[in-house]
């Protein structure tokens, strides 16, 4: 029996959008339960943008003085040729059609901390544990959990991310959804003993780049290694030693400082390994059960715009379900009003306008040369893209 008016809502993924689901589901007078089979929140983490329509669901949040205080800031990405040498420094603003001043980078790690901290004690977090299976019926969805534990709830949500096993319970396997863009990459945390400063920067080669990103003056540096794919490395994915080895030996003719990172992301406690990939669903719900974030829309890291898409998507679906007569009708409304702002995004990658790691010796001279070209955006402006939403006031009697 459900504690609140509003019903209970089971969502799966403690991460990005998740708990900004949970926040306003919360506020909006739901009983929200989040399941997370990490141990514990993930914390670091590569940088990531926080812009556009996504500025303002953060900022109806209450939560621009952390973001700002959590605020990467980096000055400049410098890119390099395979010797090392420098081909050109930009702005990051310049390089993805942000807005100076206005967009907020923090890493992926302090985002999902402050979203967490805002409905800390308010909301149940189940860690450890995760969706074992799910009976949809017209009275709830029965849920049990790998722990064991079984109990109904109105609603689930999956948050749950690109391989969402939310979704593969509801909707089947992955390969119906998973668009493959040809490229694989490897994320880890490595010690900055390169003088690196609120800086990124980033070597290619044809079909294969290395970066680092210095989020500050410390000793901490977060280290990426992308390559191109013609298939997805399925055997590697549940593998950790199988992923080592695979990008270990893409890099291992490499000079410059790769023996070095790849050194760092064998011995790295805090390697993610993945595709770059996008989910295009022709529906995002069935029944009592919806999708949000990367796992009904995933745009893929070349839109740099996987968190921002997240937060939108979280404040529309909780504030359509508290808004419309039921569930059925409420997740039409969320999609219906979401999915032109998430196929617009990820058209971005389809045009190769966010395609910084060019496949070919052609492709790579020609991006070469559209750097060395960039200057500066206008003071008030950026990617159409990234605000065509215009985010809806949900007027909600709590």
């Amino acid at each position: 029996m459900s504690r609140s008016p509003r019903g209970t809502v089971l969502v799966s993924g403690a991460s990005i959008a998740g708990p900004a689901l949970a926040y306003w589901l919360n506020r909006y007078g739901f009983d929200v339960t989040v399941v997370e089979k990490a141990g514990a929140l993930r914390g670091g983490g590569y940088p990531i943008d926080i812009r556009g329509t996504a500025l303002e669901v953060v900022r109806r949040m209450g939560l621009v003085p952390r973001l700002k205080d959590a605020h990467v800031d980096s000055q400049k990405i410098t890119f390099l040729d395979a010797d090392g040498d420098l081909i050109t420094s930009v702005r990051p603003e310049v390089l993805v059609g942000g807005v100076e001043g206005r967009d907020l980078e923090v890493r992926r790690g302090d985002l999902a901390e402050i979203l967490y901290d805002a409905v800390r004690g308010e909301v149940e977090f189940l860690f450890n544990d995760s969706i074992a299976t799910l009976d949809d019926h017209e009275g709830g969805v029965d849920v049990t959990f790998r722990g064991g534990t079984r109990r109904t709830f109105d609603l689930v949500v999956g948050a749950d991310g690109l391989h969402s096993h939310t979704r593969g319970l509801v909707f089947g396997p992955e390969e119906r959804f998973h668009h493959y863009l040809g490229y694989c990459f490897a994320g880890f945390t490595m010690h900055n003993d390169f003088g690196l400063s609120h800086e990124a920067v980033l070597w290619n080669v044809p079909g294969r780049a290395a970066a680092l990103y210095a989020v500050g003056d410390g000793d901490e540096l977060f280290g990426f290694l992308n390559f191109t794919r013609p298939d997805p490395p399925f055997h590697a994915f549940r593998d950790p030693d199988a992923q080592r080895e695979l990008v270990a030996s893409v890099f291992a003719d490499d000079g410059w400082r790769l023996p070095r990172l790849t050194a760092a992301m064998r011995t790295a406690d805090d390697l993610f390994f993945d595709v770059v990939s996008q989910i295009r669903m022709p529906r995002w719900s069935a029944g009592r059960v919806a999708l949000v974030g990367d796992a009904a829309y995933a745009p893929s890291f070349l839109s740099g715009q996987g968190s921002s898409i997240a937060l939108v998507g979280a404040y529309v679906l909780a504030g359509e379900l508290a808004t419309r007569t039921g569930h059925t009708e409420a997740f039409a409304a969320y999609e219906d009003g979401v999915r032109p702002f998430v196929e617009m995004n990820q058209a971005l990658v389809g045009r190769g306008d966010a395609t910084m790691f060019p496949g070919s010796t052609e492709a790579l001279e020609q991006r070469n040369e559209a750097l060395r070209g960039l200057t500066s955006l206008p003071a008030e402006t950026g990617r159409p893209e990234y605000s065509a939403l215009t985010l809806p006031d949900f007027a909600v009697a709590t």
